[in-house]
């Protein structure tokens, strides 16, 4: 049988349908089979051909180069010596005064959005407390390229997004109270297993309604804000907890940063420099794999909450630094880098909040706020009431409210009430050592990190 050469344009009606019939003549197949598989090949086609059109768009629009004069300084300063501490000094420079140690974690979580191993976090503090703030600053400082910021997220709109939209970007919710549930599932999907996959409806060209899969691919790193941690347990354990420190000599930081921004003494230029700097930093970063030759010598503390996926977050996080550093950092004969004994001690100094709140039954803000009590009340069997504690500490009364109610049915503290007076009194049921608790794991993870 001599060969037979057609010329088929598959979306020409007519010609699909001249082809084949004369493909199932000349072959002796069914006619409408060859139809369903000149079908199959079209989707797939316009599959790929839409695939590689938003890979090439993606890349247009995400490459953005560093100028050379600009990328040298750059390299130099990524050369540098104890760069992480040099980090957390420009990110004071951004706009960030305190939180030392809060804003240096955000950073290097932030940071990890294009890595093998993407890291999330979630900040915690009451309303006013400058958790957004910090949220804004530390994403100002990636490349604007690679950023999505959110304040509200409608259920399925994760679901409808273009495949790669997501990938390898830093996500960012300004209020995780404004995510619904279906919209948390697909933040966790994404954050843990890198991929959604949904089944729905889908319309052909021909108008026709058939089933479909619709798929959106991660990996991301995310940053969220909330007031209720204590809401969010699947978030919190995909994620490093933060606390915002509302101490009184942090609110005086702030007080002092915003009162001489009104008065002209801060340079909003330089800070715009220094963000602009750090943002060519981070595109100059490649990501490389890592491997961590200390790994099995480090164990956190056995009593934390959900110690698998904890142990997993502080390696990943251990990896992050190490390609912070990638620029100083040696490579085995594969071309992967290898972490240093500064790292873990770098991480260790870093993430011991965050390994203590994971240790602690209390969330960061509760955690505040019992101390704070504890240090009001000075003696155990003091009996108090809602409103001295209020006027004590200089809280709003939801605020007290909601954290004695917590405290409350933790069995932390008990309550009275007074027929004669009319009001509930409360004492402390619980007193608990945490300055000891706080010390004894520094002492494990810092003898560990000796020995090595």
């Amino acid at each position: 049988m001599r060969n037979i050469t057609l010329k088929l344009d598959l979306y020409e009606f007519n010609q699909v349908e001249k082809t084949c019939k004369t493909v199932a003549e000349k072959l002796g197949l069914r006619k409408d089979l060859i139809e369903k598989d000149l079908e199959q090949l079209t989707n797939l086609l316009e599959f790929y051909k839409d695939k590689q059109l938003h890979e090439k768009q993606g890349s247009e629009e995400s490459k953005v180069e560093v100028p050379t004069a600009k990328a040298s300084k750059c390299i130099e300063f990524l050369k540098s010596k104890e760069l992480t501490p040099k980090f957390n000094n420009l990110i004071g420079k951004a706009g960030i005064t305190g939180e030392e140690t809060n804003r240096i974690l955000l950073f290097i979580v932030a940071s990890s959005y294009k890595m093998p191993d993407t890291l999330h976090a979630l900040i915690q503090g009451s309303s006013g407390s400058g958790k957004t703030r910090l949220l804004k600053i530390i994403s100002d400082l990636m490349p604007t390229e690679d950023v999505k910021k959110y304040t509200r997220v409608t259920d399925n709109s994760f679901y409808n997004q273009d495949e790669y939209f997501f990938v390898n970007k830093l996500v960012c919710f300004e209020d995780m109270d404004g995510l619904k549930e279906d919209a948390q599932l697909a933040v966790r999907e994404l954050q843990s297993n890198e991929i959604l996959r949904t089944s729905t409806s889908l319309k052909d060209k021909n108008g026709s309604i058939t089933g479909g899969e619709r798929i959106v691919r991660g990996p991301i790193a995310s940053l969220s804000c909330t007031t209720n941690g204590e809401t969010y347990e699947d978030n919190i354990s995909r994620s490093f907890l933060i606390a915002v420190d509302e101490s009184r000599e942090q609110t005086a930081k702030i007080i002092s940063y915003q009162n001489n921004m009104s008065a002209g003494l801060i340079n909003k230029e330089e800070q715009k420099k220094v963000a602009s700097f750090v943002q060519n930093c981070m595109r100059l970063l490649q990501p490389y794999e890592v491997v961590n030759l200390y790994a099995n010598k480090i164990r956190l503390p056995e009593e934390a909450h959900k110690i698998r996926r904890l142990n997993e977050l502080y390696q990943s996080f251990v990896k992050q630094i190490t390609l912070l550093n990638q620029y100083n950092r040696k490579r085995d004969r594969q071309g992967r880098l290898l972490t240093q004994k500064e790292d873990l001690q770098t991480a260790c100094d870093i993430l011991f909040e965050s390994i203590v709140l994971k240790v602690d039954e209390l969330d960061g803000s509760l955690r505040q706020f019992f101390e704070r009590l504890k240090d009001y009340l000075k003696e155990q069997n003091q009996d108090f009431t809602q409103r001295e504690i209020r006027q004590a500490l200089n809280i709003s009364k939801a605020q007290c409210s909601r954290n004695m109610g917590r405290l409350r049915a933790m069995e932390y503290i008990t309550s009275t009430y007074s027929n004669n007076q009319r009001k509930v009194k409360y004492k402390i049921d619980y007193w608990d050592n945490y300055a000891k608790l706080r010390a004894k794991i520094k002492d494990n993870l810092t003898n560990q990190i000796n020995e090595l």
